[in-house]
Protein backbone atom coordinates (compact mmCIF):
# COMPACT_ATOMS: atom_id res chain seq x y z
CA UNK A 1 0.00 0.00 0.00
CA UNK A 2 1.22 3.48 -0.81
CA UNK A 3 0.61 6.63 1.17
CA UNK A 4 1.68 9.92 -0.40
CA UNK A 5 3.51 7.93 -3.06
CA UNK A 6 5.58 6.02 -0.49
CA UNK A 7 5.41 2.26 -0.02
CA UNK A 8 4.47 1.29 3.54
CA UNK A 9 6.66 -1.29 5.24
CA UNK A 10 5.19 -4.55 6.47
CA UNK A 11 5.82 -3.22 9.98
CA UNK A 12 3.54 -0.25 9.25
CA UNK A 13 0.92 -2.35 7.46
CA UNK A 14 0.53 -4.73 10.39
CA UNK A 15 0.06 -1.83 12.79
CA UNK A 16 3.52 -1.17 14.19
CA UNK A 17 5.09 -2.37 17.39
CA UNK A 18 1.88 -2.54 19.43
CA UNK A 19 0.21 -4.86 16.93
CA UNK A 20 3.40 -6.89 16.60
CA UNK A 21 3.55 -7.40 20.38
CA UNK A 22 -0.12 -8.37 20.41
CA UNK A 23 0.54 -10.93 17.67
CA UNK A 24 3.49 -12.30 19.63
CA UNK A 25 1.41 -12.59 22.82
CA UNK A 26 -1.17 -14.69 20.96
CA UNK A 27 1.55 -16.80 19.37
CA UNK A 28 3.47 -17.49 22.56
CA UNK A 29 0.26 -18.27 24.46
CA UNK A 30 -0.22 -21.12 21.98
CA UNK A 31 3.47 -22.10 22.07
CA UNK A 32 3.44 -22.37 25.86
CA UNK A 33 0.53 -24.82 25.69
CA UNK A 34 1.89 -26.85 22.78
CA UNK A 35 2.83 -30.44 23.66
CA UNK A 36 6.14 -30.38 21.76
CA UNK A 37 7.19 -26.73 21.93
CA UNK A 38 5.84 -25.74 25.33
CA UNK A 39 8.33 -27.69 27.45
CA UNK A 40 11.29 -26.24 25.55
CA UNK A 41 10.15 -22.62 25.68
CA UNK A 42 8.92 -22.86 29.27
CA UNK A 43 12.25 -24.33 30.39
CA UNK A 44 14.29 -21.52 28.83
CA UNK A 45 12.17 -18.39 29.23
CA UNK A 46 11.60 -17.06 32.72
CA UNK A 47 10.38 -13.55 31.89
CA UNK A 48 7.73 -13.73 29.18
CA UNK A 49 7.03 -9.97 28.97
CA UNK A 50 10.76 -9.32 28.43
CA UNK A 51 10.87 -12.11 25.84
CA UNK A 52 7.94 -10.55 23.95
CA UNK A 53 9.75 -7.19 23.94
CA UNK A 54 12.96 -8.80 22.70
CA UNK A 55 11.25 -10.79 19.95
CA UNK A 56 9.24 -7.70 18.98
CA UNK A 57 12.60 -5.99 18.41
CA UNK A 58 13.63 -8.93 16.22
CA UNK A 59 10.45 -8.91 14.10
CA UNK A 60 10.42 -5.12 13.95
CA UNK A 61 13.73 -5.08 12.09
CA UNK A 62 12.67 -7.92 9.79
CA UNK A 63 9.48 -6.14 8.78
CA UNK A 64 10.98 -2.73 8.07
CA UNK A 65 10.48 -1.13 11.46
CA UNK A 66 13.15 0.02 13.91
CA UNK A 67 16.08 -2.43 13.97
CA UNK A 68 16.90 -2.72 17.68
CA UNK A 69 17.41 -6.45 18.14
CA UNK A 70 20.85 -7.41 19.44
CA UNK A 71 20.28 -10.94 20.68
CA UNK A 72 22.16 -13.42 18.48
CA UNK A 73 18.93 -15.37 17.97
CA UNK A 74 20.26 -18.31 15.92
CA UNK A 75 22.89 -19.26 18.47
CA UNK A 76 20.34 -19.45 21.27
CA UNK A 77 18.75 -22.42 19.49
CA UNK A 78 21.82 -24.52 18.65
CA UNK A 79 21.92 -26.65 21.81
CA UNK A 80 18.18 -27.20 22.27
CA UNK A 81 17.96 -30.51 20.40
CA UNK A 82 15.56 -29.15 17.79
CA UNK A 83 14.57 -31.28 14.83
CA UNK A 84 12.22 -30.94 11.87
CA UNK A 85 9.14 -31.67 13.99
CA UNK A 86 9.92 -28.62 16.14
CA UNK A 87 10.29 -26.40 13.10
CA UNK A 88 7.06 -27.64 11.56
CA UNK A 89 5.17 -27.08 14.81
CA UNK A 90 6.64 -23.58 15.22
CA UNK A 91 5.85 -22.62 11.63
CA UNK A 92 2.35 -24.05 11.85
CA UNK A 93 1.53 -22.09 14.99
CA UNK A 94 3.08 -18.90 13.61
CA UNK A 95 1.20 -19.09 10.31
CA UNK A 96 -2.07 -19.89 12.07
CA UNK A 97 -1.61 -16.96 14.46
CA UNK A 98 -0.81 -14.61 11.59
CA UNK A 99 -3.78 -15.85 9.53
CA UNK A 100 -6.09 -15.31 12.50
CA UNK A 101 -4.89 -11.83 13.49
CA UNK A 102 -3.61 -10.17 10.30
CA UNK A 103 -4.93 -9.37 6.86
CA UNK A 104 -4.28 -12.13 4.34
CA UNK A 105 -1.45 -10.36 2.49
CA UNK A 106 0.39 -9.42 5.69
CA UNK A 107 -0.13 -12.91 7.13
CA UNK A 108 1.37 -14.39 3.97
CA UNK A 109 4.42 -12.11 4.17
CA UNK A 110 4.94 -12.90 7.84
CA UNK A 111 4.73 -16.60 7.00
CA UNK A 112 7.33 -16.20 4.26
CA UNK A 113 9.67 -14.44 6.69
CA UNK A 114 9.18 -17.26 9.20
CA UNK A 115 10.01 -19.80 6.48
CA UNK A 116 13.29 -17.98 5.86
CA UNK A 117 14.06 -17.85 9.58
CA UNK A 118 13.38 -21.57 9.83
CA UNK A 119 15.66 -22.35 6.91
CA UNK A 120 18.45 -20.27 8.38
CA UNK A 121 18.09 -21.88 11.79
CA UNK A 122 18.01 -25.37 10.31
CA UNK A 123 21.30 -24.67 8.53
CA UNK A 124 23.00 -23.25 11.60
CA UNK A 125 21.79 -26.11 13.80
CA UNK A 126 22.87 -28.73 11.25
CA UNK A 127 26.34 -27.22 11.16
CA UNK A 128 26.90 -26.37 14.83
CA UNK A 129 24.67 -28.48 17.09
CA UNK A 130 26.31 -31.26 19.07
CA UNK A 131 25.44 -34.76 17.86
CA UNK A 132 22.44 -36.34 19.59
CA UNK A 133 23.16 -38.73 22.41
CA UNK A 134 21.51 -42.13 22.65
CA UNK A 135 21.06 -42.31 26.37
CA UNK A 136 23.37 -42.09 29.37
Amino acid sequence: MQINGLQQSLFERIGGRDKLKELLRYFYADVRQHALLGPIFNAHIDDWPAHIENIADFWSGLTGGPARYRGGMPWKHVNLGLDESHFQAWLGLWKRTCATHLKESEASEMGQLADKIGQRLRGIIAKHAPPPTNGP
